[in-house]
């Protein structure tokens, strides 16, 4: 089983490995769009005001520190994927809290979308960035264009099953062939339900931890399930290549 979480925009400082090193990534055949992605968003870091334009920033101090941070880009210090994002969903997941058995397992069974990296391993070595999967760089049409031609071969020949947790523009990116995908939903009193919006990675976060910690082998939407049932959590199958987390208002 693969879990493929959505990136985040807020990211850990700092780092104690070597600069960024794409050979040493997973999926090295998608070294030759990351190149041309990385070397154009640090080419953009040279002026701000396009740079604040191209990665939606405001003309605020952390605005000048995430242009600073992409200009440094491939000279900065790495940190493990999965200690650099951080947010919601990442605490949610709490990988610092997990068994070494259960780190081993996040490394094996977790890889995160990425906009300058298409995706990387929980434990892929990568420096803090700042671009998101609808900025606009110059020399691209659409990241997605850049991206999808090589990134969903690449996800379709890992021949596993898959849970993509990853938000709509991170999917377009690179759609998985057969993934089973998860959608959040609040249901009230009367029975009505609603699309969780604030808390989606939240309960994401949740679903991925389960997923790490499980002994089970999960080959299909039936056993995801059965996982996430046995840990207290709501779920409904809508369909093969969908389930429903629902939680109460």
């Amino acid at each position: 089983m693969l879990v493929i979480l959505p990136p985040s925009e807020t990211k850990s400082d700092g780092g104690k490995s070597a600069p960024l090193d794409l050979d040493s990534l997973s999926l090295p055949e998608l070294n030759g769009v990351r190149r041309r992605i990385a070397d154009a968003v640090v080419e953009l870091a040279g002026d701000l005001e396009a740079s604040r334009a191209a990665l939606g920033l405001g003309a605020t101090d952390a605005a000048i520190a995430e242009v600073a941070r992409n200009a440094e880009l491939w000279r900065a210090p790495t940190r493990p994927a999965i200690t650099r994002y951080t947010g919601v969903l990442y605490d949610a997941l709490d990988y610092p809290g997990m068994t070494r058995a259960s780190k081993a397992k996040a490394a094996d069974r977790l890889m995160i979308g990425s906009a300058l990296f298409g995706v990387v391993s929980a434990a892929d070595l990568i420096p803090a960035y700042r671009l998101s999967g609808g900025s606009k760089l110059p020399g691209f049409g659409t990241l997605g264009a850049a991206w999808k031609p090589a990134l969903s071969p690449a996800l379709d020949a890992l021949d596993d099953f898959v849970v993509d947790l990853r938000s709509g523009v991170y999917q377009k990116l690179g759609p998985v062939d057969g993934a089973v995908s998860a959608t959040v939903v609040t249901e009230f009193a009367n029975g009505s339900r609603k699309v969780v919006s604030h808390f989606n990675k939240h309960y994401k976060g949740l679903v991925a931890h389960e997923l790490v910690r499980t002994r089970r082998t999960v080959r299909d939407v039936d056993g995801l399930a059965a996982v996430l049932a046995d840990a207290g959590q709501r779920v409904e199958i809508t369909s093969p290549l969908e389930i429903t987390v629902v939680t109460e208002d």
